[in-house]
């Protein structure tokens, strides 16, 4: 498929079902669009449902921007047995009776807030982390282990949604919302938490409820998105969350070629008013923004219904300076 092809440019979330990865999303996309260049904004495991942002066309530039946003995630814990994959799709590797007091509401509520914080993760054998370059999943299919090397991730926010079983059936699930870091396997955290109690455990069912301000009411399913195909895209510039800084079409020409601007090009200036779980579906109205630029501020610049530019300020010249420039521009669903 020849890269570009479409013309297309522009974001769209889908809620990608199970049994299903975040790359044969991408391929499916790629089919509907005629457009090779399409990326994700953060792999999903197969087992895993939810929010999936995808970037079409010159959009894929926007990437590395969106990439670093918070995700939440809800899911459950079942205690009493580890695998090797961390989830429920992995091979029972350890079991052990469930201590009696993990049965306790209060008891998990306490755990799951304890949650918060930053920790030092190590990921799951079973994940695309590269090292050598040699993908950490493929080398422990071939019967190999890598050495991971653990990174620091944070929880924002931990809550306890529910305990589901009992001692009598010996089975006991926690099912838990997490709002976290870029980088961070929501299989580590089930995983760090039966060890931390010391009772062996893994992800039963994951979801990821968000990607930064983009929730599973701005997503739509594969099937919708082959009908609606573009007409199904967000607001780029509001889910960047920058400032959006509005310019006339006279100066898209020095935009795309990366000329400064002066600020008197700007027509206006608006915030970026989120709502948490809305994108470009769901966004309150931006107010308009009196503040002055902050010396390297990014801010998102916009003609009409197009994104053109990512830009920074420099206040020592005073001078807006384009540092991702989308020619075409990026539809502003």
């Amino acid at each position: 498929m020849k890269r570009g092809a479409s013309g297309l440019s522009f974001v769209v979330g889908v809620d990608k079902p199970q049994n299903m990865s975040s790359h044969d999303v991408v391929n499916r996309a790629r089919r509907i669009f005629a457009e090779g260049r399409i990326g994700h904004t953060g792999t999903l495991d197969p087992q895993a449902s939810g929010v999936l942002v995808l970037c079409v066309g010159s959009a894929a530039r926007l990437n590395p921007y969106l990439q670093a946003q918070d995700k939440s995630y809800q899911f459950t814990v079942v205690f009493g047995s580890a695998t090797d994959t961390d989830d429920a799709a992995g091979i029972v590797t350890k079991m052990a009776p469930i201590p009696q007091e993990l049965y306790g509401e209060a008891f998990a509520r306490d755990c799951v807030s304890r949650l918060v914080g930053k920790h030092n993760q190590l990921p799951p054998v079973y994940s695309a982390i590269k090292v050598g370059g040699e993908r950490s999943y493929k080398a422990a299919r071939a019967g190999k282990v890598l050495d991971l090397a653990a990174r620091e991730i944070e929880v924002f926010e931990a809550h306890l949604l529910g305990v589901l079983g009992a001692p009598s059936r010996e089975s006991l699930t926690w099912e838990i919302q997490v709002r976290v870091s870029k980088g961070t396997y929501i299989r580590s955290l089930a995983r760090d938490l039966g060890e931390a109690l010391a009772c062996p455990s893994h992800v039963g069912n994951l979801r990821r409820t968000s990607v930064g301000v983009v929730g599973l009411k701005d997503c739509v399913s594969l099937e919708t998105l082959e009908q609606e195909k573009q007409t199904a895209a967000l607001d780029a510039a509001k889910l960047l969350g920058y400032r959006i800084a509005e310019v006339g079409k006279e100066h898209l020409k020095d935009i795309v070629d990366g000329k400064t601007l002066a600020l008197n090009a700007i027509r206006a200036l608006y915030a970026c008013t989120q709502e948490e779980g809305a994108g470009g579906r769901g966004f309150s109205k931006a107010g308009e923004s009196t503040k002055p630029f902050a010396d390297d501020e990014i801010v998102s610049l916009v003609c009409e219904d197009r994104l053109y530019a990512l830009i920074r300020y420099d206040e020592k010249r005073e001078q807006l300076k384009p540092s991702c420039v989308f020619p075409q521009g990026v539809l502003r669903g």
